[in-house]
């Protein structure tokens, strides 16, 4: 065996640059937060051949003093900590000091810099050992250039061109993300990609996300003692194929975490099932004592010392912001107190989306359909639209509930309602499938469900496996309400069901709910799954298209549709009901032309 030795600095620095030094987003990420720690309120950034040709990032922040060049490309050398103390409440971008020593290893590293109390700049290039005059006005340039050139293996690693382009870009979106208040460029082979000006978080939001995004994005700026979360999630219907419209940020440090991200997930399961994510761009603030960003050399991964605290209230808060009801019915209260303020950095009126402007105040009775007053919340059982009859007052209408008083029916499918905006269309069974999802969610919160026996059992056939599993998840079955027994040899039973359910297809609810259990042991399905099995559930149990509703049953709907948290999607995460305004039908018949 050869023997143990020191290994030379330059190949340590190469090491090291392997868990730095990805590819050039790593490097853009490196350099752009290096000036972020500077104090820039500008960077420009500009890529030849996806930043592995070159990559230069300019910025005017306080820059670095000259007899410190040498420093800045030494290994384990920085401005930003100086002790045990200072790592563990950590407020800086960087503080490893090995990013741009890691970088100069691999690349051909050029840095110029001056301070604004000097009388010029100074020059170092990588292999240096004194920097040299230069002129920069103020501020800090860097390049890199020819990256990997001294280990072309890693280089045949790299993908094209476009896709290293790709990964450039979303890095700067990101940072971009982060600081709304420093304005960035990018030029890539000469060609200006993005320029994005200072401005709100609200601005910056709409040039990184599109347009497309805020119609469906709801604010958030939630508190419970040292922890803050605020930023934008959509919903649903903002849905996407992948996780690429999903940004977390810790203390303004854009991070990958399975506890957040695990979080998130799990406050959209009632709202968005199958295989769709949800888009947000979200702010998590906390001490940074709280949080340990020392946990490789990339800083994209956090270890929070509250693990269990932080995820119950990212959640609390991302759930209580994306199931503000439409009227009538204020959420269950959350144990965070909930800003009434703006986002950082946003102006007070700020209001993305009409979603985030809903009346929480009981609807008050129209006078055109005298209504029976019930308790707040209160609403009739899901199934059953039988309100009484409308009776004509002759009086004008007084103001009117959100989503107004039914018109009629289009083809079975949707329900026409006029407000005081215009015209509203529901999806009538993807509405009624909302508001019972949320009343089988309650009654089972509180215990077992109300069951309704069956005058007549139900028997239908069963194969030999729903057969086997209604045997083996007895007790299953009566915890959500059902009481199943076999009536013969390939014959089920069905005895009773969940009063909530009584309107529905029985054998098709009992072999959906037959399929969840074959599927998971009944522990998992009851527990973690629960709220999908109840999806399904309530999907076969709502009402069905083409039944046709009479106008009081279609108000009815609407009523519980504004008790209902969540009412803006069904379970599968598609809108509900949409709003034409009259100036929207107006121009459809090109009036006032």
């Amino acid at each position: 065996m050869n023997a143990i030795r020191p290994l030379p600095d330059l190949l340590i620095s190469q090491i090291a640059a392997g868990e730095v030094v990805e590819r050039p987003a790593s490097v853009l990420k490196e350099l752009v937060e290096n000036s972020l720690d500077a104090g820039a309120r500008r960077i420009d950034v500009q890529l030849d051949e996806g930043g592995v040709r070159l990559m230069r990032v300019s910025d005017d922040g306080g820059g670095i003093a000259a007899e410190e060049l040498p420093l800045a490309l030494a290994r384990h050398a920085t401005s930003k900590i100086a002790s045990l103390d200072d790592l563990e409440r950590v407020g800086s971008y960087g503080f490893r000091g090995e990013a741009l020593a890691s970088i100069a290893a691999v690349a051909r590293v050029t840095v110029t810099s001056r301070r604004p109390e000097a009388a010029h700049a100074s020059r170092l290039r990588g292999g240096q050992a004194a920097p040299e005059p230069a002129a920069l006005s103020a501020g800090t340039v860097i390049e890199v250039a020819d990256l990997y050139w001294s280990t072309p293996a890693r280089r045949k690693f790299l993908k094209s061109e476009a896709t290293e382009y790709a990964h450039c870009d979303e890095v700067l979106r990101r940072m971009a993300l982060a600081r709304a208040d420093v304005a960035f460029s990018l030029t890539h082979n000469g060609a200006m990609k993005r320029r994005l000006a200072s401005t709100d978080f609200p601005g910056r939001a709409g040039e990184i996300l599109g347009t497309d995004f805020f119609p469906h994005a709801r604010p958030l700026n939630v508190v419970a003692g040292p922890l803050r979360l605020s930023g934008l999630a959509a919903l649903p219907a903002y849905s996407r194929s992948g996780r690429d419209e999903q940004f977390f940020f810790v203390n303004g440090r854009f991070v990958r975490d399975k506890l957040l991200s695990h979080a998130a997930r799990q406050a959209y399961d009632d709202i968005l099932h199958g295989a769709r994510h949800p888009a947000y761009v979200l702010f998590l603030e906390l001490d940074p004592a709280g949080v340990d960003v020392n946990v490789h050399p990339a800083k994209t991964e956090v270890r929070f010392r509250d693990a269990r605290g932080v995820h119950q209230f990212v959640f609390h808060a991302l759930q209580r912001a994306l199931a503000v009801p439409l009227a009538g019915a204020e959420p269950a209260p959350m144990v965070a107190t909930t800003s009434t303020s703006s986002p950082a950095g946003s102006p007070s009126h700020w209001n993305p989306g009409r979603q985030s402007s809903f009346s929480v105040n009981e609807p008050a009775t129209h006078a055109y359909y005298e209504f029976v007053r019930r308790p707040q919340g209160a609403v009739p059982a899901p199934g059953h639209f039988i309100p009484p009859a409308p009776t004509y007052s002759g009086s004008a209408p007084e103001e009117e509930p959100y989503l107004g008083y039914a018109l009629g029916q289009l083809h079975g499918v949707y329900v026409l309602s006029q407000n005081n905006n215009g015209l509203i269309l529901v999806d009538m069974h993807a509405a009624h499938e909302r508001i019972l999802y949320e009343k089988l969610k309650n009654a089972l919160d509180q215990g077992p469900p109300a069951t309704q026996n069956l005058l007549v059992p139900v028997v239908l056939n069963a194969t030999e496996t729903e057969l086997a599993t209604a045997a083996d998840h007895t007790e299953s079955l009566h915890r959500l309400g059902f009481d199943v027994s076999s009536a013969g040899p390939h014959e089920l039973a069905v005895r009773s069901i969940p009063s909530l359910l009584a309107a529905g297809n029985v054998p098709e609810l009992l072999r959906s709910l037959l399929r969840e259990l074959a599927e998971q042991p009944a522990s998992r399905v009851i527990e973690s799954r629960r709220n999908e099995l109840l999806a399904t559930l309530a999907c076969h149990g709502a009402v069905r298209a083409h039944r046709v509703l009479t106008l009081p049953e279609m108000n009815s709907l609407l009523r519980q549709m504004e008790a209902t948290e969540r009412a803006d999607q069904c379970n599968h995460g598609r809108p509900t009901w949409t709003q034409l305004s009259m100036s929207d039908l107006d121009r459809l018949f090109l009036r006032g032309r």
